[in-house]
Formats: structure tokens, sequence, C-alpha cells
């Protein structure tokens, strides 16, 4: 399994080495797969296209947009990386499970499918989006109430941990206090990406490491 989790994708060039290490082959010889279901304005979205665009400079052969809201999950079954876009993470969860793609991926990362989870798409990977649920529950507009994700690393991620100004809080405590107060509740730890952090995730049959700056 080789995981790549971030806040902004490939933010830095440390970030783009790390992922180049995680490859078994030569760019030129490996196709992508950008899912955009969860992110507004689809493949138009800017972080979908400025995802495009860095794996089109890192020349690798061929770089599709899929969304599983209306495409088949199968796509990815012929892909080398899966790159999971940012967005509205309920929707995209519901549109995981209601498509088989939370299946498709689970295959995927036993077979050593390079799979790169950005903002939404990191929280995803993990066991649940119980922590998106306490910071930002306005986002769930379809009422789902089954929070288990699709539970590829253990690791509970929080994005973009250094942007106060995207978690507002009318109470006035910090992200930290926040995060606190829901691993306090949940009994459970969170892994804080800032915006240019990552974890990178890779088990081979029973041993399993993790690395982040």
């Amino acid at each position: 399994m080789k995981l790549l989790l971030t806040s902004n994708g490939f933010y830095t060039d440390e970030i783009k080495r790390r992922f180049l290490d995680l490859l078994d082959a030569d760019p030129q010889s490996l196709e992508a797969a950008i899912i955009t279901t969860a992110s507004p304005q689809k493949e138009q979205n800017r972080f979908a296209k400025k995802a495009g665009s860095d794996f089109e400079e890192m020349d690798f052969r061929k770089v599709d947009w899929v969304d599983i809201e209306s495409e088949s999950p199968d796509i990815l079954l012929q892909k080398d990386v899966i790159y999971i876009n940012g967005g509205n993470p309920f929707f995209l969860l519901e549109q995981m499970k209601k498509s088989g793609a939370d299946r498709v991926l689970a295959e995927l990362a036993q077979k050593g499918t390079v799979i790169v989870g950005v903002s939404a798409g990191a929280v995803l990977l993990g066991p649940d989006i119980r922590v998106v649920h306490h910071f930002t529950p306005q986002l769930n507009a379809r009422n789902i109430d089954d929070f288990s994700a699709l539970g590829l690393t253990d690791k509970r991620i929080f994005p973009h941990y250094d942007r106060e100004d995207l978690f507002g809080d009318g109470t006035g405590k910090t992200i930290e206090e926040r995060i606190r107060e829901f691993e306090t509740i949940e009994s459970c730890s969170v892994t804080r990406l800032n915006d240019d952090g990552y974890l990178v995730v890779e088990t081979l049959k029973s041993s399993g490491t993790e690395t982040h700056p």
C-alpha cells in the first residue's frame, strides 16, 4: 500500500519528490486519474486543473479526470496513480459508497497503486470523517449519518491545520482547542497537517512505515 496524504496536493517540491519516490516506474509509462467528484466545477475546479498540470510537468503518459458520481469506478482499475481531489467530504463519501469506488480503491491499494488524498480526499482514506462533522457539520447537506470511511489507514487527518481563517468558530476556540476536544470525545488521535504538510503511509505485507515533516 502506498498512500500520500496532503492538504494541497503537490504543494511543494518536497512533496513532489516524495510522490515520485513512491512510483515503481518512470512517469512517462504511467497513467493517473484525478477524482473530481467532491470538487466544485468538477474537472474545471482550479485545484483539479493544477493537479493535472503537475502530472503533465512530471511527464505522466496520460491523465484522466474521473467523476464517480456519473462514471464507473472500474475506470480506475487501469490507472497507476489515483489522485482524490478535495471538496465536500460528505458528498465524496456518499458517492464513494454508492458507486462502489470504495471497494475499487481498496483493491487498488492492495495492489500497490499509489493513491494521493488531498484535503477531503486525505480525510476519506482514514477510518472515518467524524472530525469533519465536528468542525463543519453544515457541509453535510445530504444528512448522511454513517461517517465510516475507506479505512486504508488508521490515521485521522485534519488538513489545513494552520488555516484558522477556514474554520471559524463562534466560541472563539482555536483549531487546536477544537481538535483536542474532538480527541477527548472520540478517544482518538488526529494527525495535523499544515497547508504544506504531508504524510506518507507505506505497508509491505505485515510491516508499515510512515513519514512526514
